[in-house]
């Protein structure tokens, strides 16, 4: 893992990038083009994409390049060119970047921007949409709760119910609720989320749809 100290430079290191629908919490099913990028100084133990966590193992790309990438791949498959498909950067954590320069270059195109993010690094890019994970590991700095618009804790055991209760207290009353199981362990907490989110209808269900789906 790289330090926690935000990287600011011209180039972004791109671990994947690909045009998919959007899996998982309130733009599910939506056209998607994501850019994972590369670092992370969380570490959850149960990461599905722990190769993201040393950037010092992925390309490095100009802002330009990743941006040309991404319209390059969008254009050879999309017919209507009206509506056009969301952009989500995620990682490992994407905040330990300055995105502002990527996240305005895709706003200037029409595109909206979308984040994935702990919050556990200062907020910076510009969104049309903060999805934020939360994770015991290393907690969301608290400028970045007001900030989220969606809301999504990872369900890995009883325990953790009440801790997104806790963050739930924390966040704009506009934002989005969501609990999601862990993938390795949704057989046996996917019956206890349904049971929750019936107690408790201000949350909504997120169920990894891409997983099943098998799309990336």
């Amino acid at each position: 893992m790289i330090n926690a100290t935000a990287i600011t430079s011209t180039t972004l290191p791109v671990m994947e990038h690909f045009y998919t629908l959007q899996g998982e919490g309130f733009h599910q099913g939506r056209a998607a083009y994501f850019i994972r990028l590369g670092g992370c100084d969380v570490g959850c133990f149960w990461c599905d994409v722990k190769d993201s966590w040393d950037a010092s193992k992925h390309p490095q790309y100009a802002v330009a390049t990743i941006v040309d990438m991404a319209t390059t791949a969008i254009a050879a498959e999309q017919k209507n060119t009206e509506v056009k498909p969301i952009i989500v950067i995620t990682g490992g954590e994407p905040l330990m970047h300055d995105l502002t320069t990527l996240t305005q270059a895709f706003q200037q195109l029409g595109f909206e921007t979308n984040i994935e993010t702990s919050g556990s690094s200062p907020m910076s890019g510009s969104w049309d949409w903060v999805c934020l994970s939360p994770k015991k590991f290393k907690a969301p700095l608290p400028e970045v709760l007001p900030l989220a618009n969606e809301l999504k804790v990872v369900i890995y055991n009883k325990t953790d119910f009440e801790w997104a209760e806790q963050f739930a207290a924390q966040v704009s009353k506009h934002c989005k609720l969501y609990l999601q199981p862990e993938w390795d362990k949704r057989d046996a907490v996917l019956p206890l989320i349904i049971n929750y989110i019936k107690a408790n209808p201000q949350w909504r269900l997120s169920a990894q749809v891409h997983k099943y789906i098998s799309v990336p």
